[in-house]
């Protein structure tokens, strides 16, 4: 490999030859291991936005000409299109505040700006990170990231979900089966009502996500180093955030307090805490859904799910709910981040949260794998789904709790015994409440009419 030489204030590094990165993010790449977790694209992308509004607000102050804010919008356009990927190479564990990452993009601005124009006008700091600081540039990408991302990955997915749970709703409100409380045998729903539990979870948990994110509007640019605003002009933090609700068409503005934007990452872990609670939702779904499928023959039965692969490499004919498990496995990993993230939260020093990347990171895989795992899910487990009204009609004429519809008439003391007898001398409830002398055939099938207990 050919290398060139770079410079910074600590002195001379080299650096790969068609790399766009400069000195501060080579000596990144040396000082932390690179075997670990990379720092989320779109933080990476997070930050070209923040580059190009700050290029725009400050030519607009006069801080900067034409040629250079070009320059840097034009470069920052190719980091949002995804053409330099390549050449942001820095992991989740390095300083607390991001500024290598912050460095690195300013550094490939500045260079392949430099290549653009034929000449070396744009600098990393002076020019990319004018008016900006990391302190303040970090905690915005991630405002930034993090709004987008449930934006353009999660909502969507919430959508189809509800959709296709709409739609079995309806094909399925007029099954009658036996309801469950604590794994136990209750009185009858329908199979419609049911799902209309899981569809409004759904439309709920997108509520409560949405609501949350309009918390992560305010930004932290304009701040800079500690809140103050420091080298920053005057209205550079309106104009910036201005710039960044067109780039984007969020709805961003300043923060009113820039000391409180600069340490405190509660709207991060607010948003989240939405995000963790529709992955807490999705665990539900999944589970009820396995527990619904199971057998074939030996398990409830009760519902049909797509068989989609061998479920067993002994096992001849087994078929598993591998969605269902690998929608499980996604909500587990979004707790344990959430967990993570509020850790990461308590630890907002004086006029600084330290610990930023990893906070980007849980976050941002948060969304990810709950938007990419859902979907499938949807698309391979739930919209399948069947009744087996057969299963459905044999559980609920054998279950016991059908006789809460007789309180009425014969006392829950009564009902109680007739339940079991039943239960004791395996027959049914009639033979039971009849046996007993608490009723007649007559008016035991006249009270016990499971279409009407729903």
């Amino acid at each position: 490999m050919n290398y060139r030489t770079e410079r910074d204030s600590m002195g001379e590094m080299r650096v790969p030859e068609n790399a766009y990165w400069g000195a501060q993010t080579q000596r990144s790449s040396e000082n932390f291991s690179p075997n670990v977790e990379k720092m989320p694209i779109e933080i990476i992308r997070g930050l070209a936005v923040v580059k190009k509004a700050s290029a725009n607000a400050n030519f607009r102050s006069g801080r900067l000409d034409t040629e250079r804010r070009d320059l840097i919008t034009r470069v920052c356009d190719e980091i949002l299109a995804g053409k330099l990927d390549a050449h942001f190479p820095l992991v989740v564990y390095q300083t607390g505040s991001g500024t290598q990452t912050n460095m690195n993009v300013n550094e490939v601005i500045a260079n392949r700006g430099n290549e653009l124009a034929g000449k070396k006008l744009l600098h990393p700091n002076d020019h990319v990170n004018m008016s900006q600081s990391s302190n303040d540039t970090l905690p915005t990408a991630l405002n930034i990231s993090a709004v987008l991302a449930i934006r353009t990955k999660l909502l969507p997915v919430i959508d189809e979900a509800i959709s296709t749970m709409e739609r079995l709703r309806r094909e399925n409100d007029n099954i009658i089966k036996t309801g469950r409380t604590h794994l136990q045998d209750a009185v009858p729903i329908k199979f419609g009502q049911e799902i209309s539990a899981w569809e409004y979870m759904l439309v709920h948990d997108k509520s409560c996500i949405q609501e949350a994110m309009t918390k992560l509007y305010p930004l932290a640019l304009g701040g800079t180093a500690v809140g103050t605003g420091l080298n920053a002009p005057k209205n550079f933090a309106e104009e910036a955030a201005h710039e960044i609700a067109d780039i984007t068409g969020e709805n961003f503005t300043t923060s009113p307090n820039k000391f409180h934007a600069l340490t405190s990452m509660g709207a991060i872990v607010h948003t989240h805490g939405a995000v963790k609670a529709l992955a807490a939702d999705l665990m539900k779904i999944a589970n009820d859904i396995r527990w619904l499928a199971s057998g074939p023959r030996c398990g409830l039965g009760e519902i049909f799910i797509p068989e989609n692969e061998p479920g067993s490499s002994i096992m001849p004919g087994k078929v598993n709910p591998t969605q269902c498990e690998a929608l499980t496995m996604a909500a587990v990993q979004v707790m344990g981040n959430d967990a993570a993230i509020g850790f990461a939260a308590s630890q907002g020093n004086f006029q600084l949260n330290v610990f930023l990347p990893v906070v980007a990171y849980n976050f941002l895989q948060s969304v990810n794998v709950l938007g990419e795992v859902s979907a499938f899910f949807v698309k391979k487990c739930l919209s399948g789904i069947r009744a087996n009204t057969e299963k459905m009609s044999e559980n609920l004429s054998k279950s016991l709790m059908l006789v809460t519809a007789l309180n009425p008439h014969i006392g829950y003391d009564n009902a109680a015994k007739v339940a079991k007898n039943a239960h004791a001398k395996n027959i049914t409830l009639k033979e039971s409440a009849v046996s007993l002398g608490l009723i007649t055939p007559e008016d035991y099938d006249k009270y016990i009419i499971p279409a009407d207990m729903v």
